[in-house]
């Protein structure tokens, strides 16, 4: 029997602070992610990308938002008609069960936070009931 290890995040009792600067010059050229913390109420992880690097199209079954840290990144969220053109600076919400496209765009890479509580993944085919307005 294989032992299985909990994922540990940058930051927690023994690590009360860090900086992006530093993670970035670690983690090299984009792509990279970091899970900066993890326990087991939620996770937060930074996702660098470059320009029109590709992501897919997916939903959670929970609440999902974002901190865009550095660059620029569009959102396509379902039942949301007009795309998130999201910057530093900015907060992006998409909720549970709502398929939403990432798609980072600008001249350099961006940097976003992701939260959301553990074990939760990329889902891609939702059932019917599931769909917004069906629940």
């Amino acid at each position: 029997m294989q032992a299985t290890t909990t994922p540990k995040g940058l930051l927690g009792p023994g690590t009360l602070h860090a900086r992006i600067e530093e993670i970035k010059r670690a983690k090299g050229a984009a792509p990279w992610s970091e899970k900066v913390v993890v326990n087991e109420q939620i996770v937060g992880t930074l996702i660098c990308q470059p320009p029109a690097h590709r992501t897919d199209r997916h939903y959670h079954l929970v609440d999902e938002w974002w901190v865009v840290l550095e660059g620029e990144i569009d959102w396509e969220i379902e039942g949301h008609a007009q795309v998130i053109h999201a910057r530093a600076g900015d907060l992006v919400f998409a909720p549970a069960h709502h398929y939403h496209h990432i798609r980072p765009t600008g001249d350099r890479p961006s940097i976003r936070l992701a939260i959301t509580p553990p074990g939760e993944f990329h889902r891609h085919d939702r059932p019917e009931h599931l769909a917004p307005g069906n629940r």
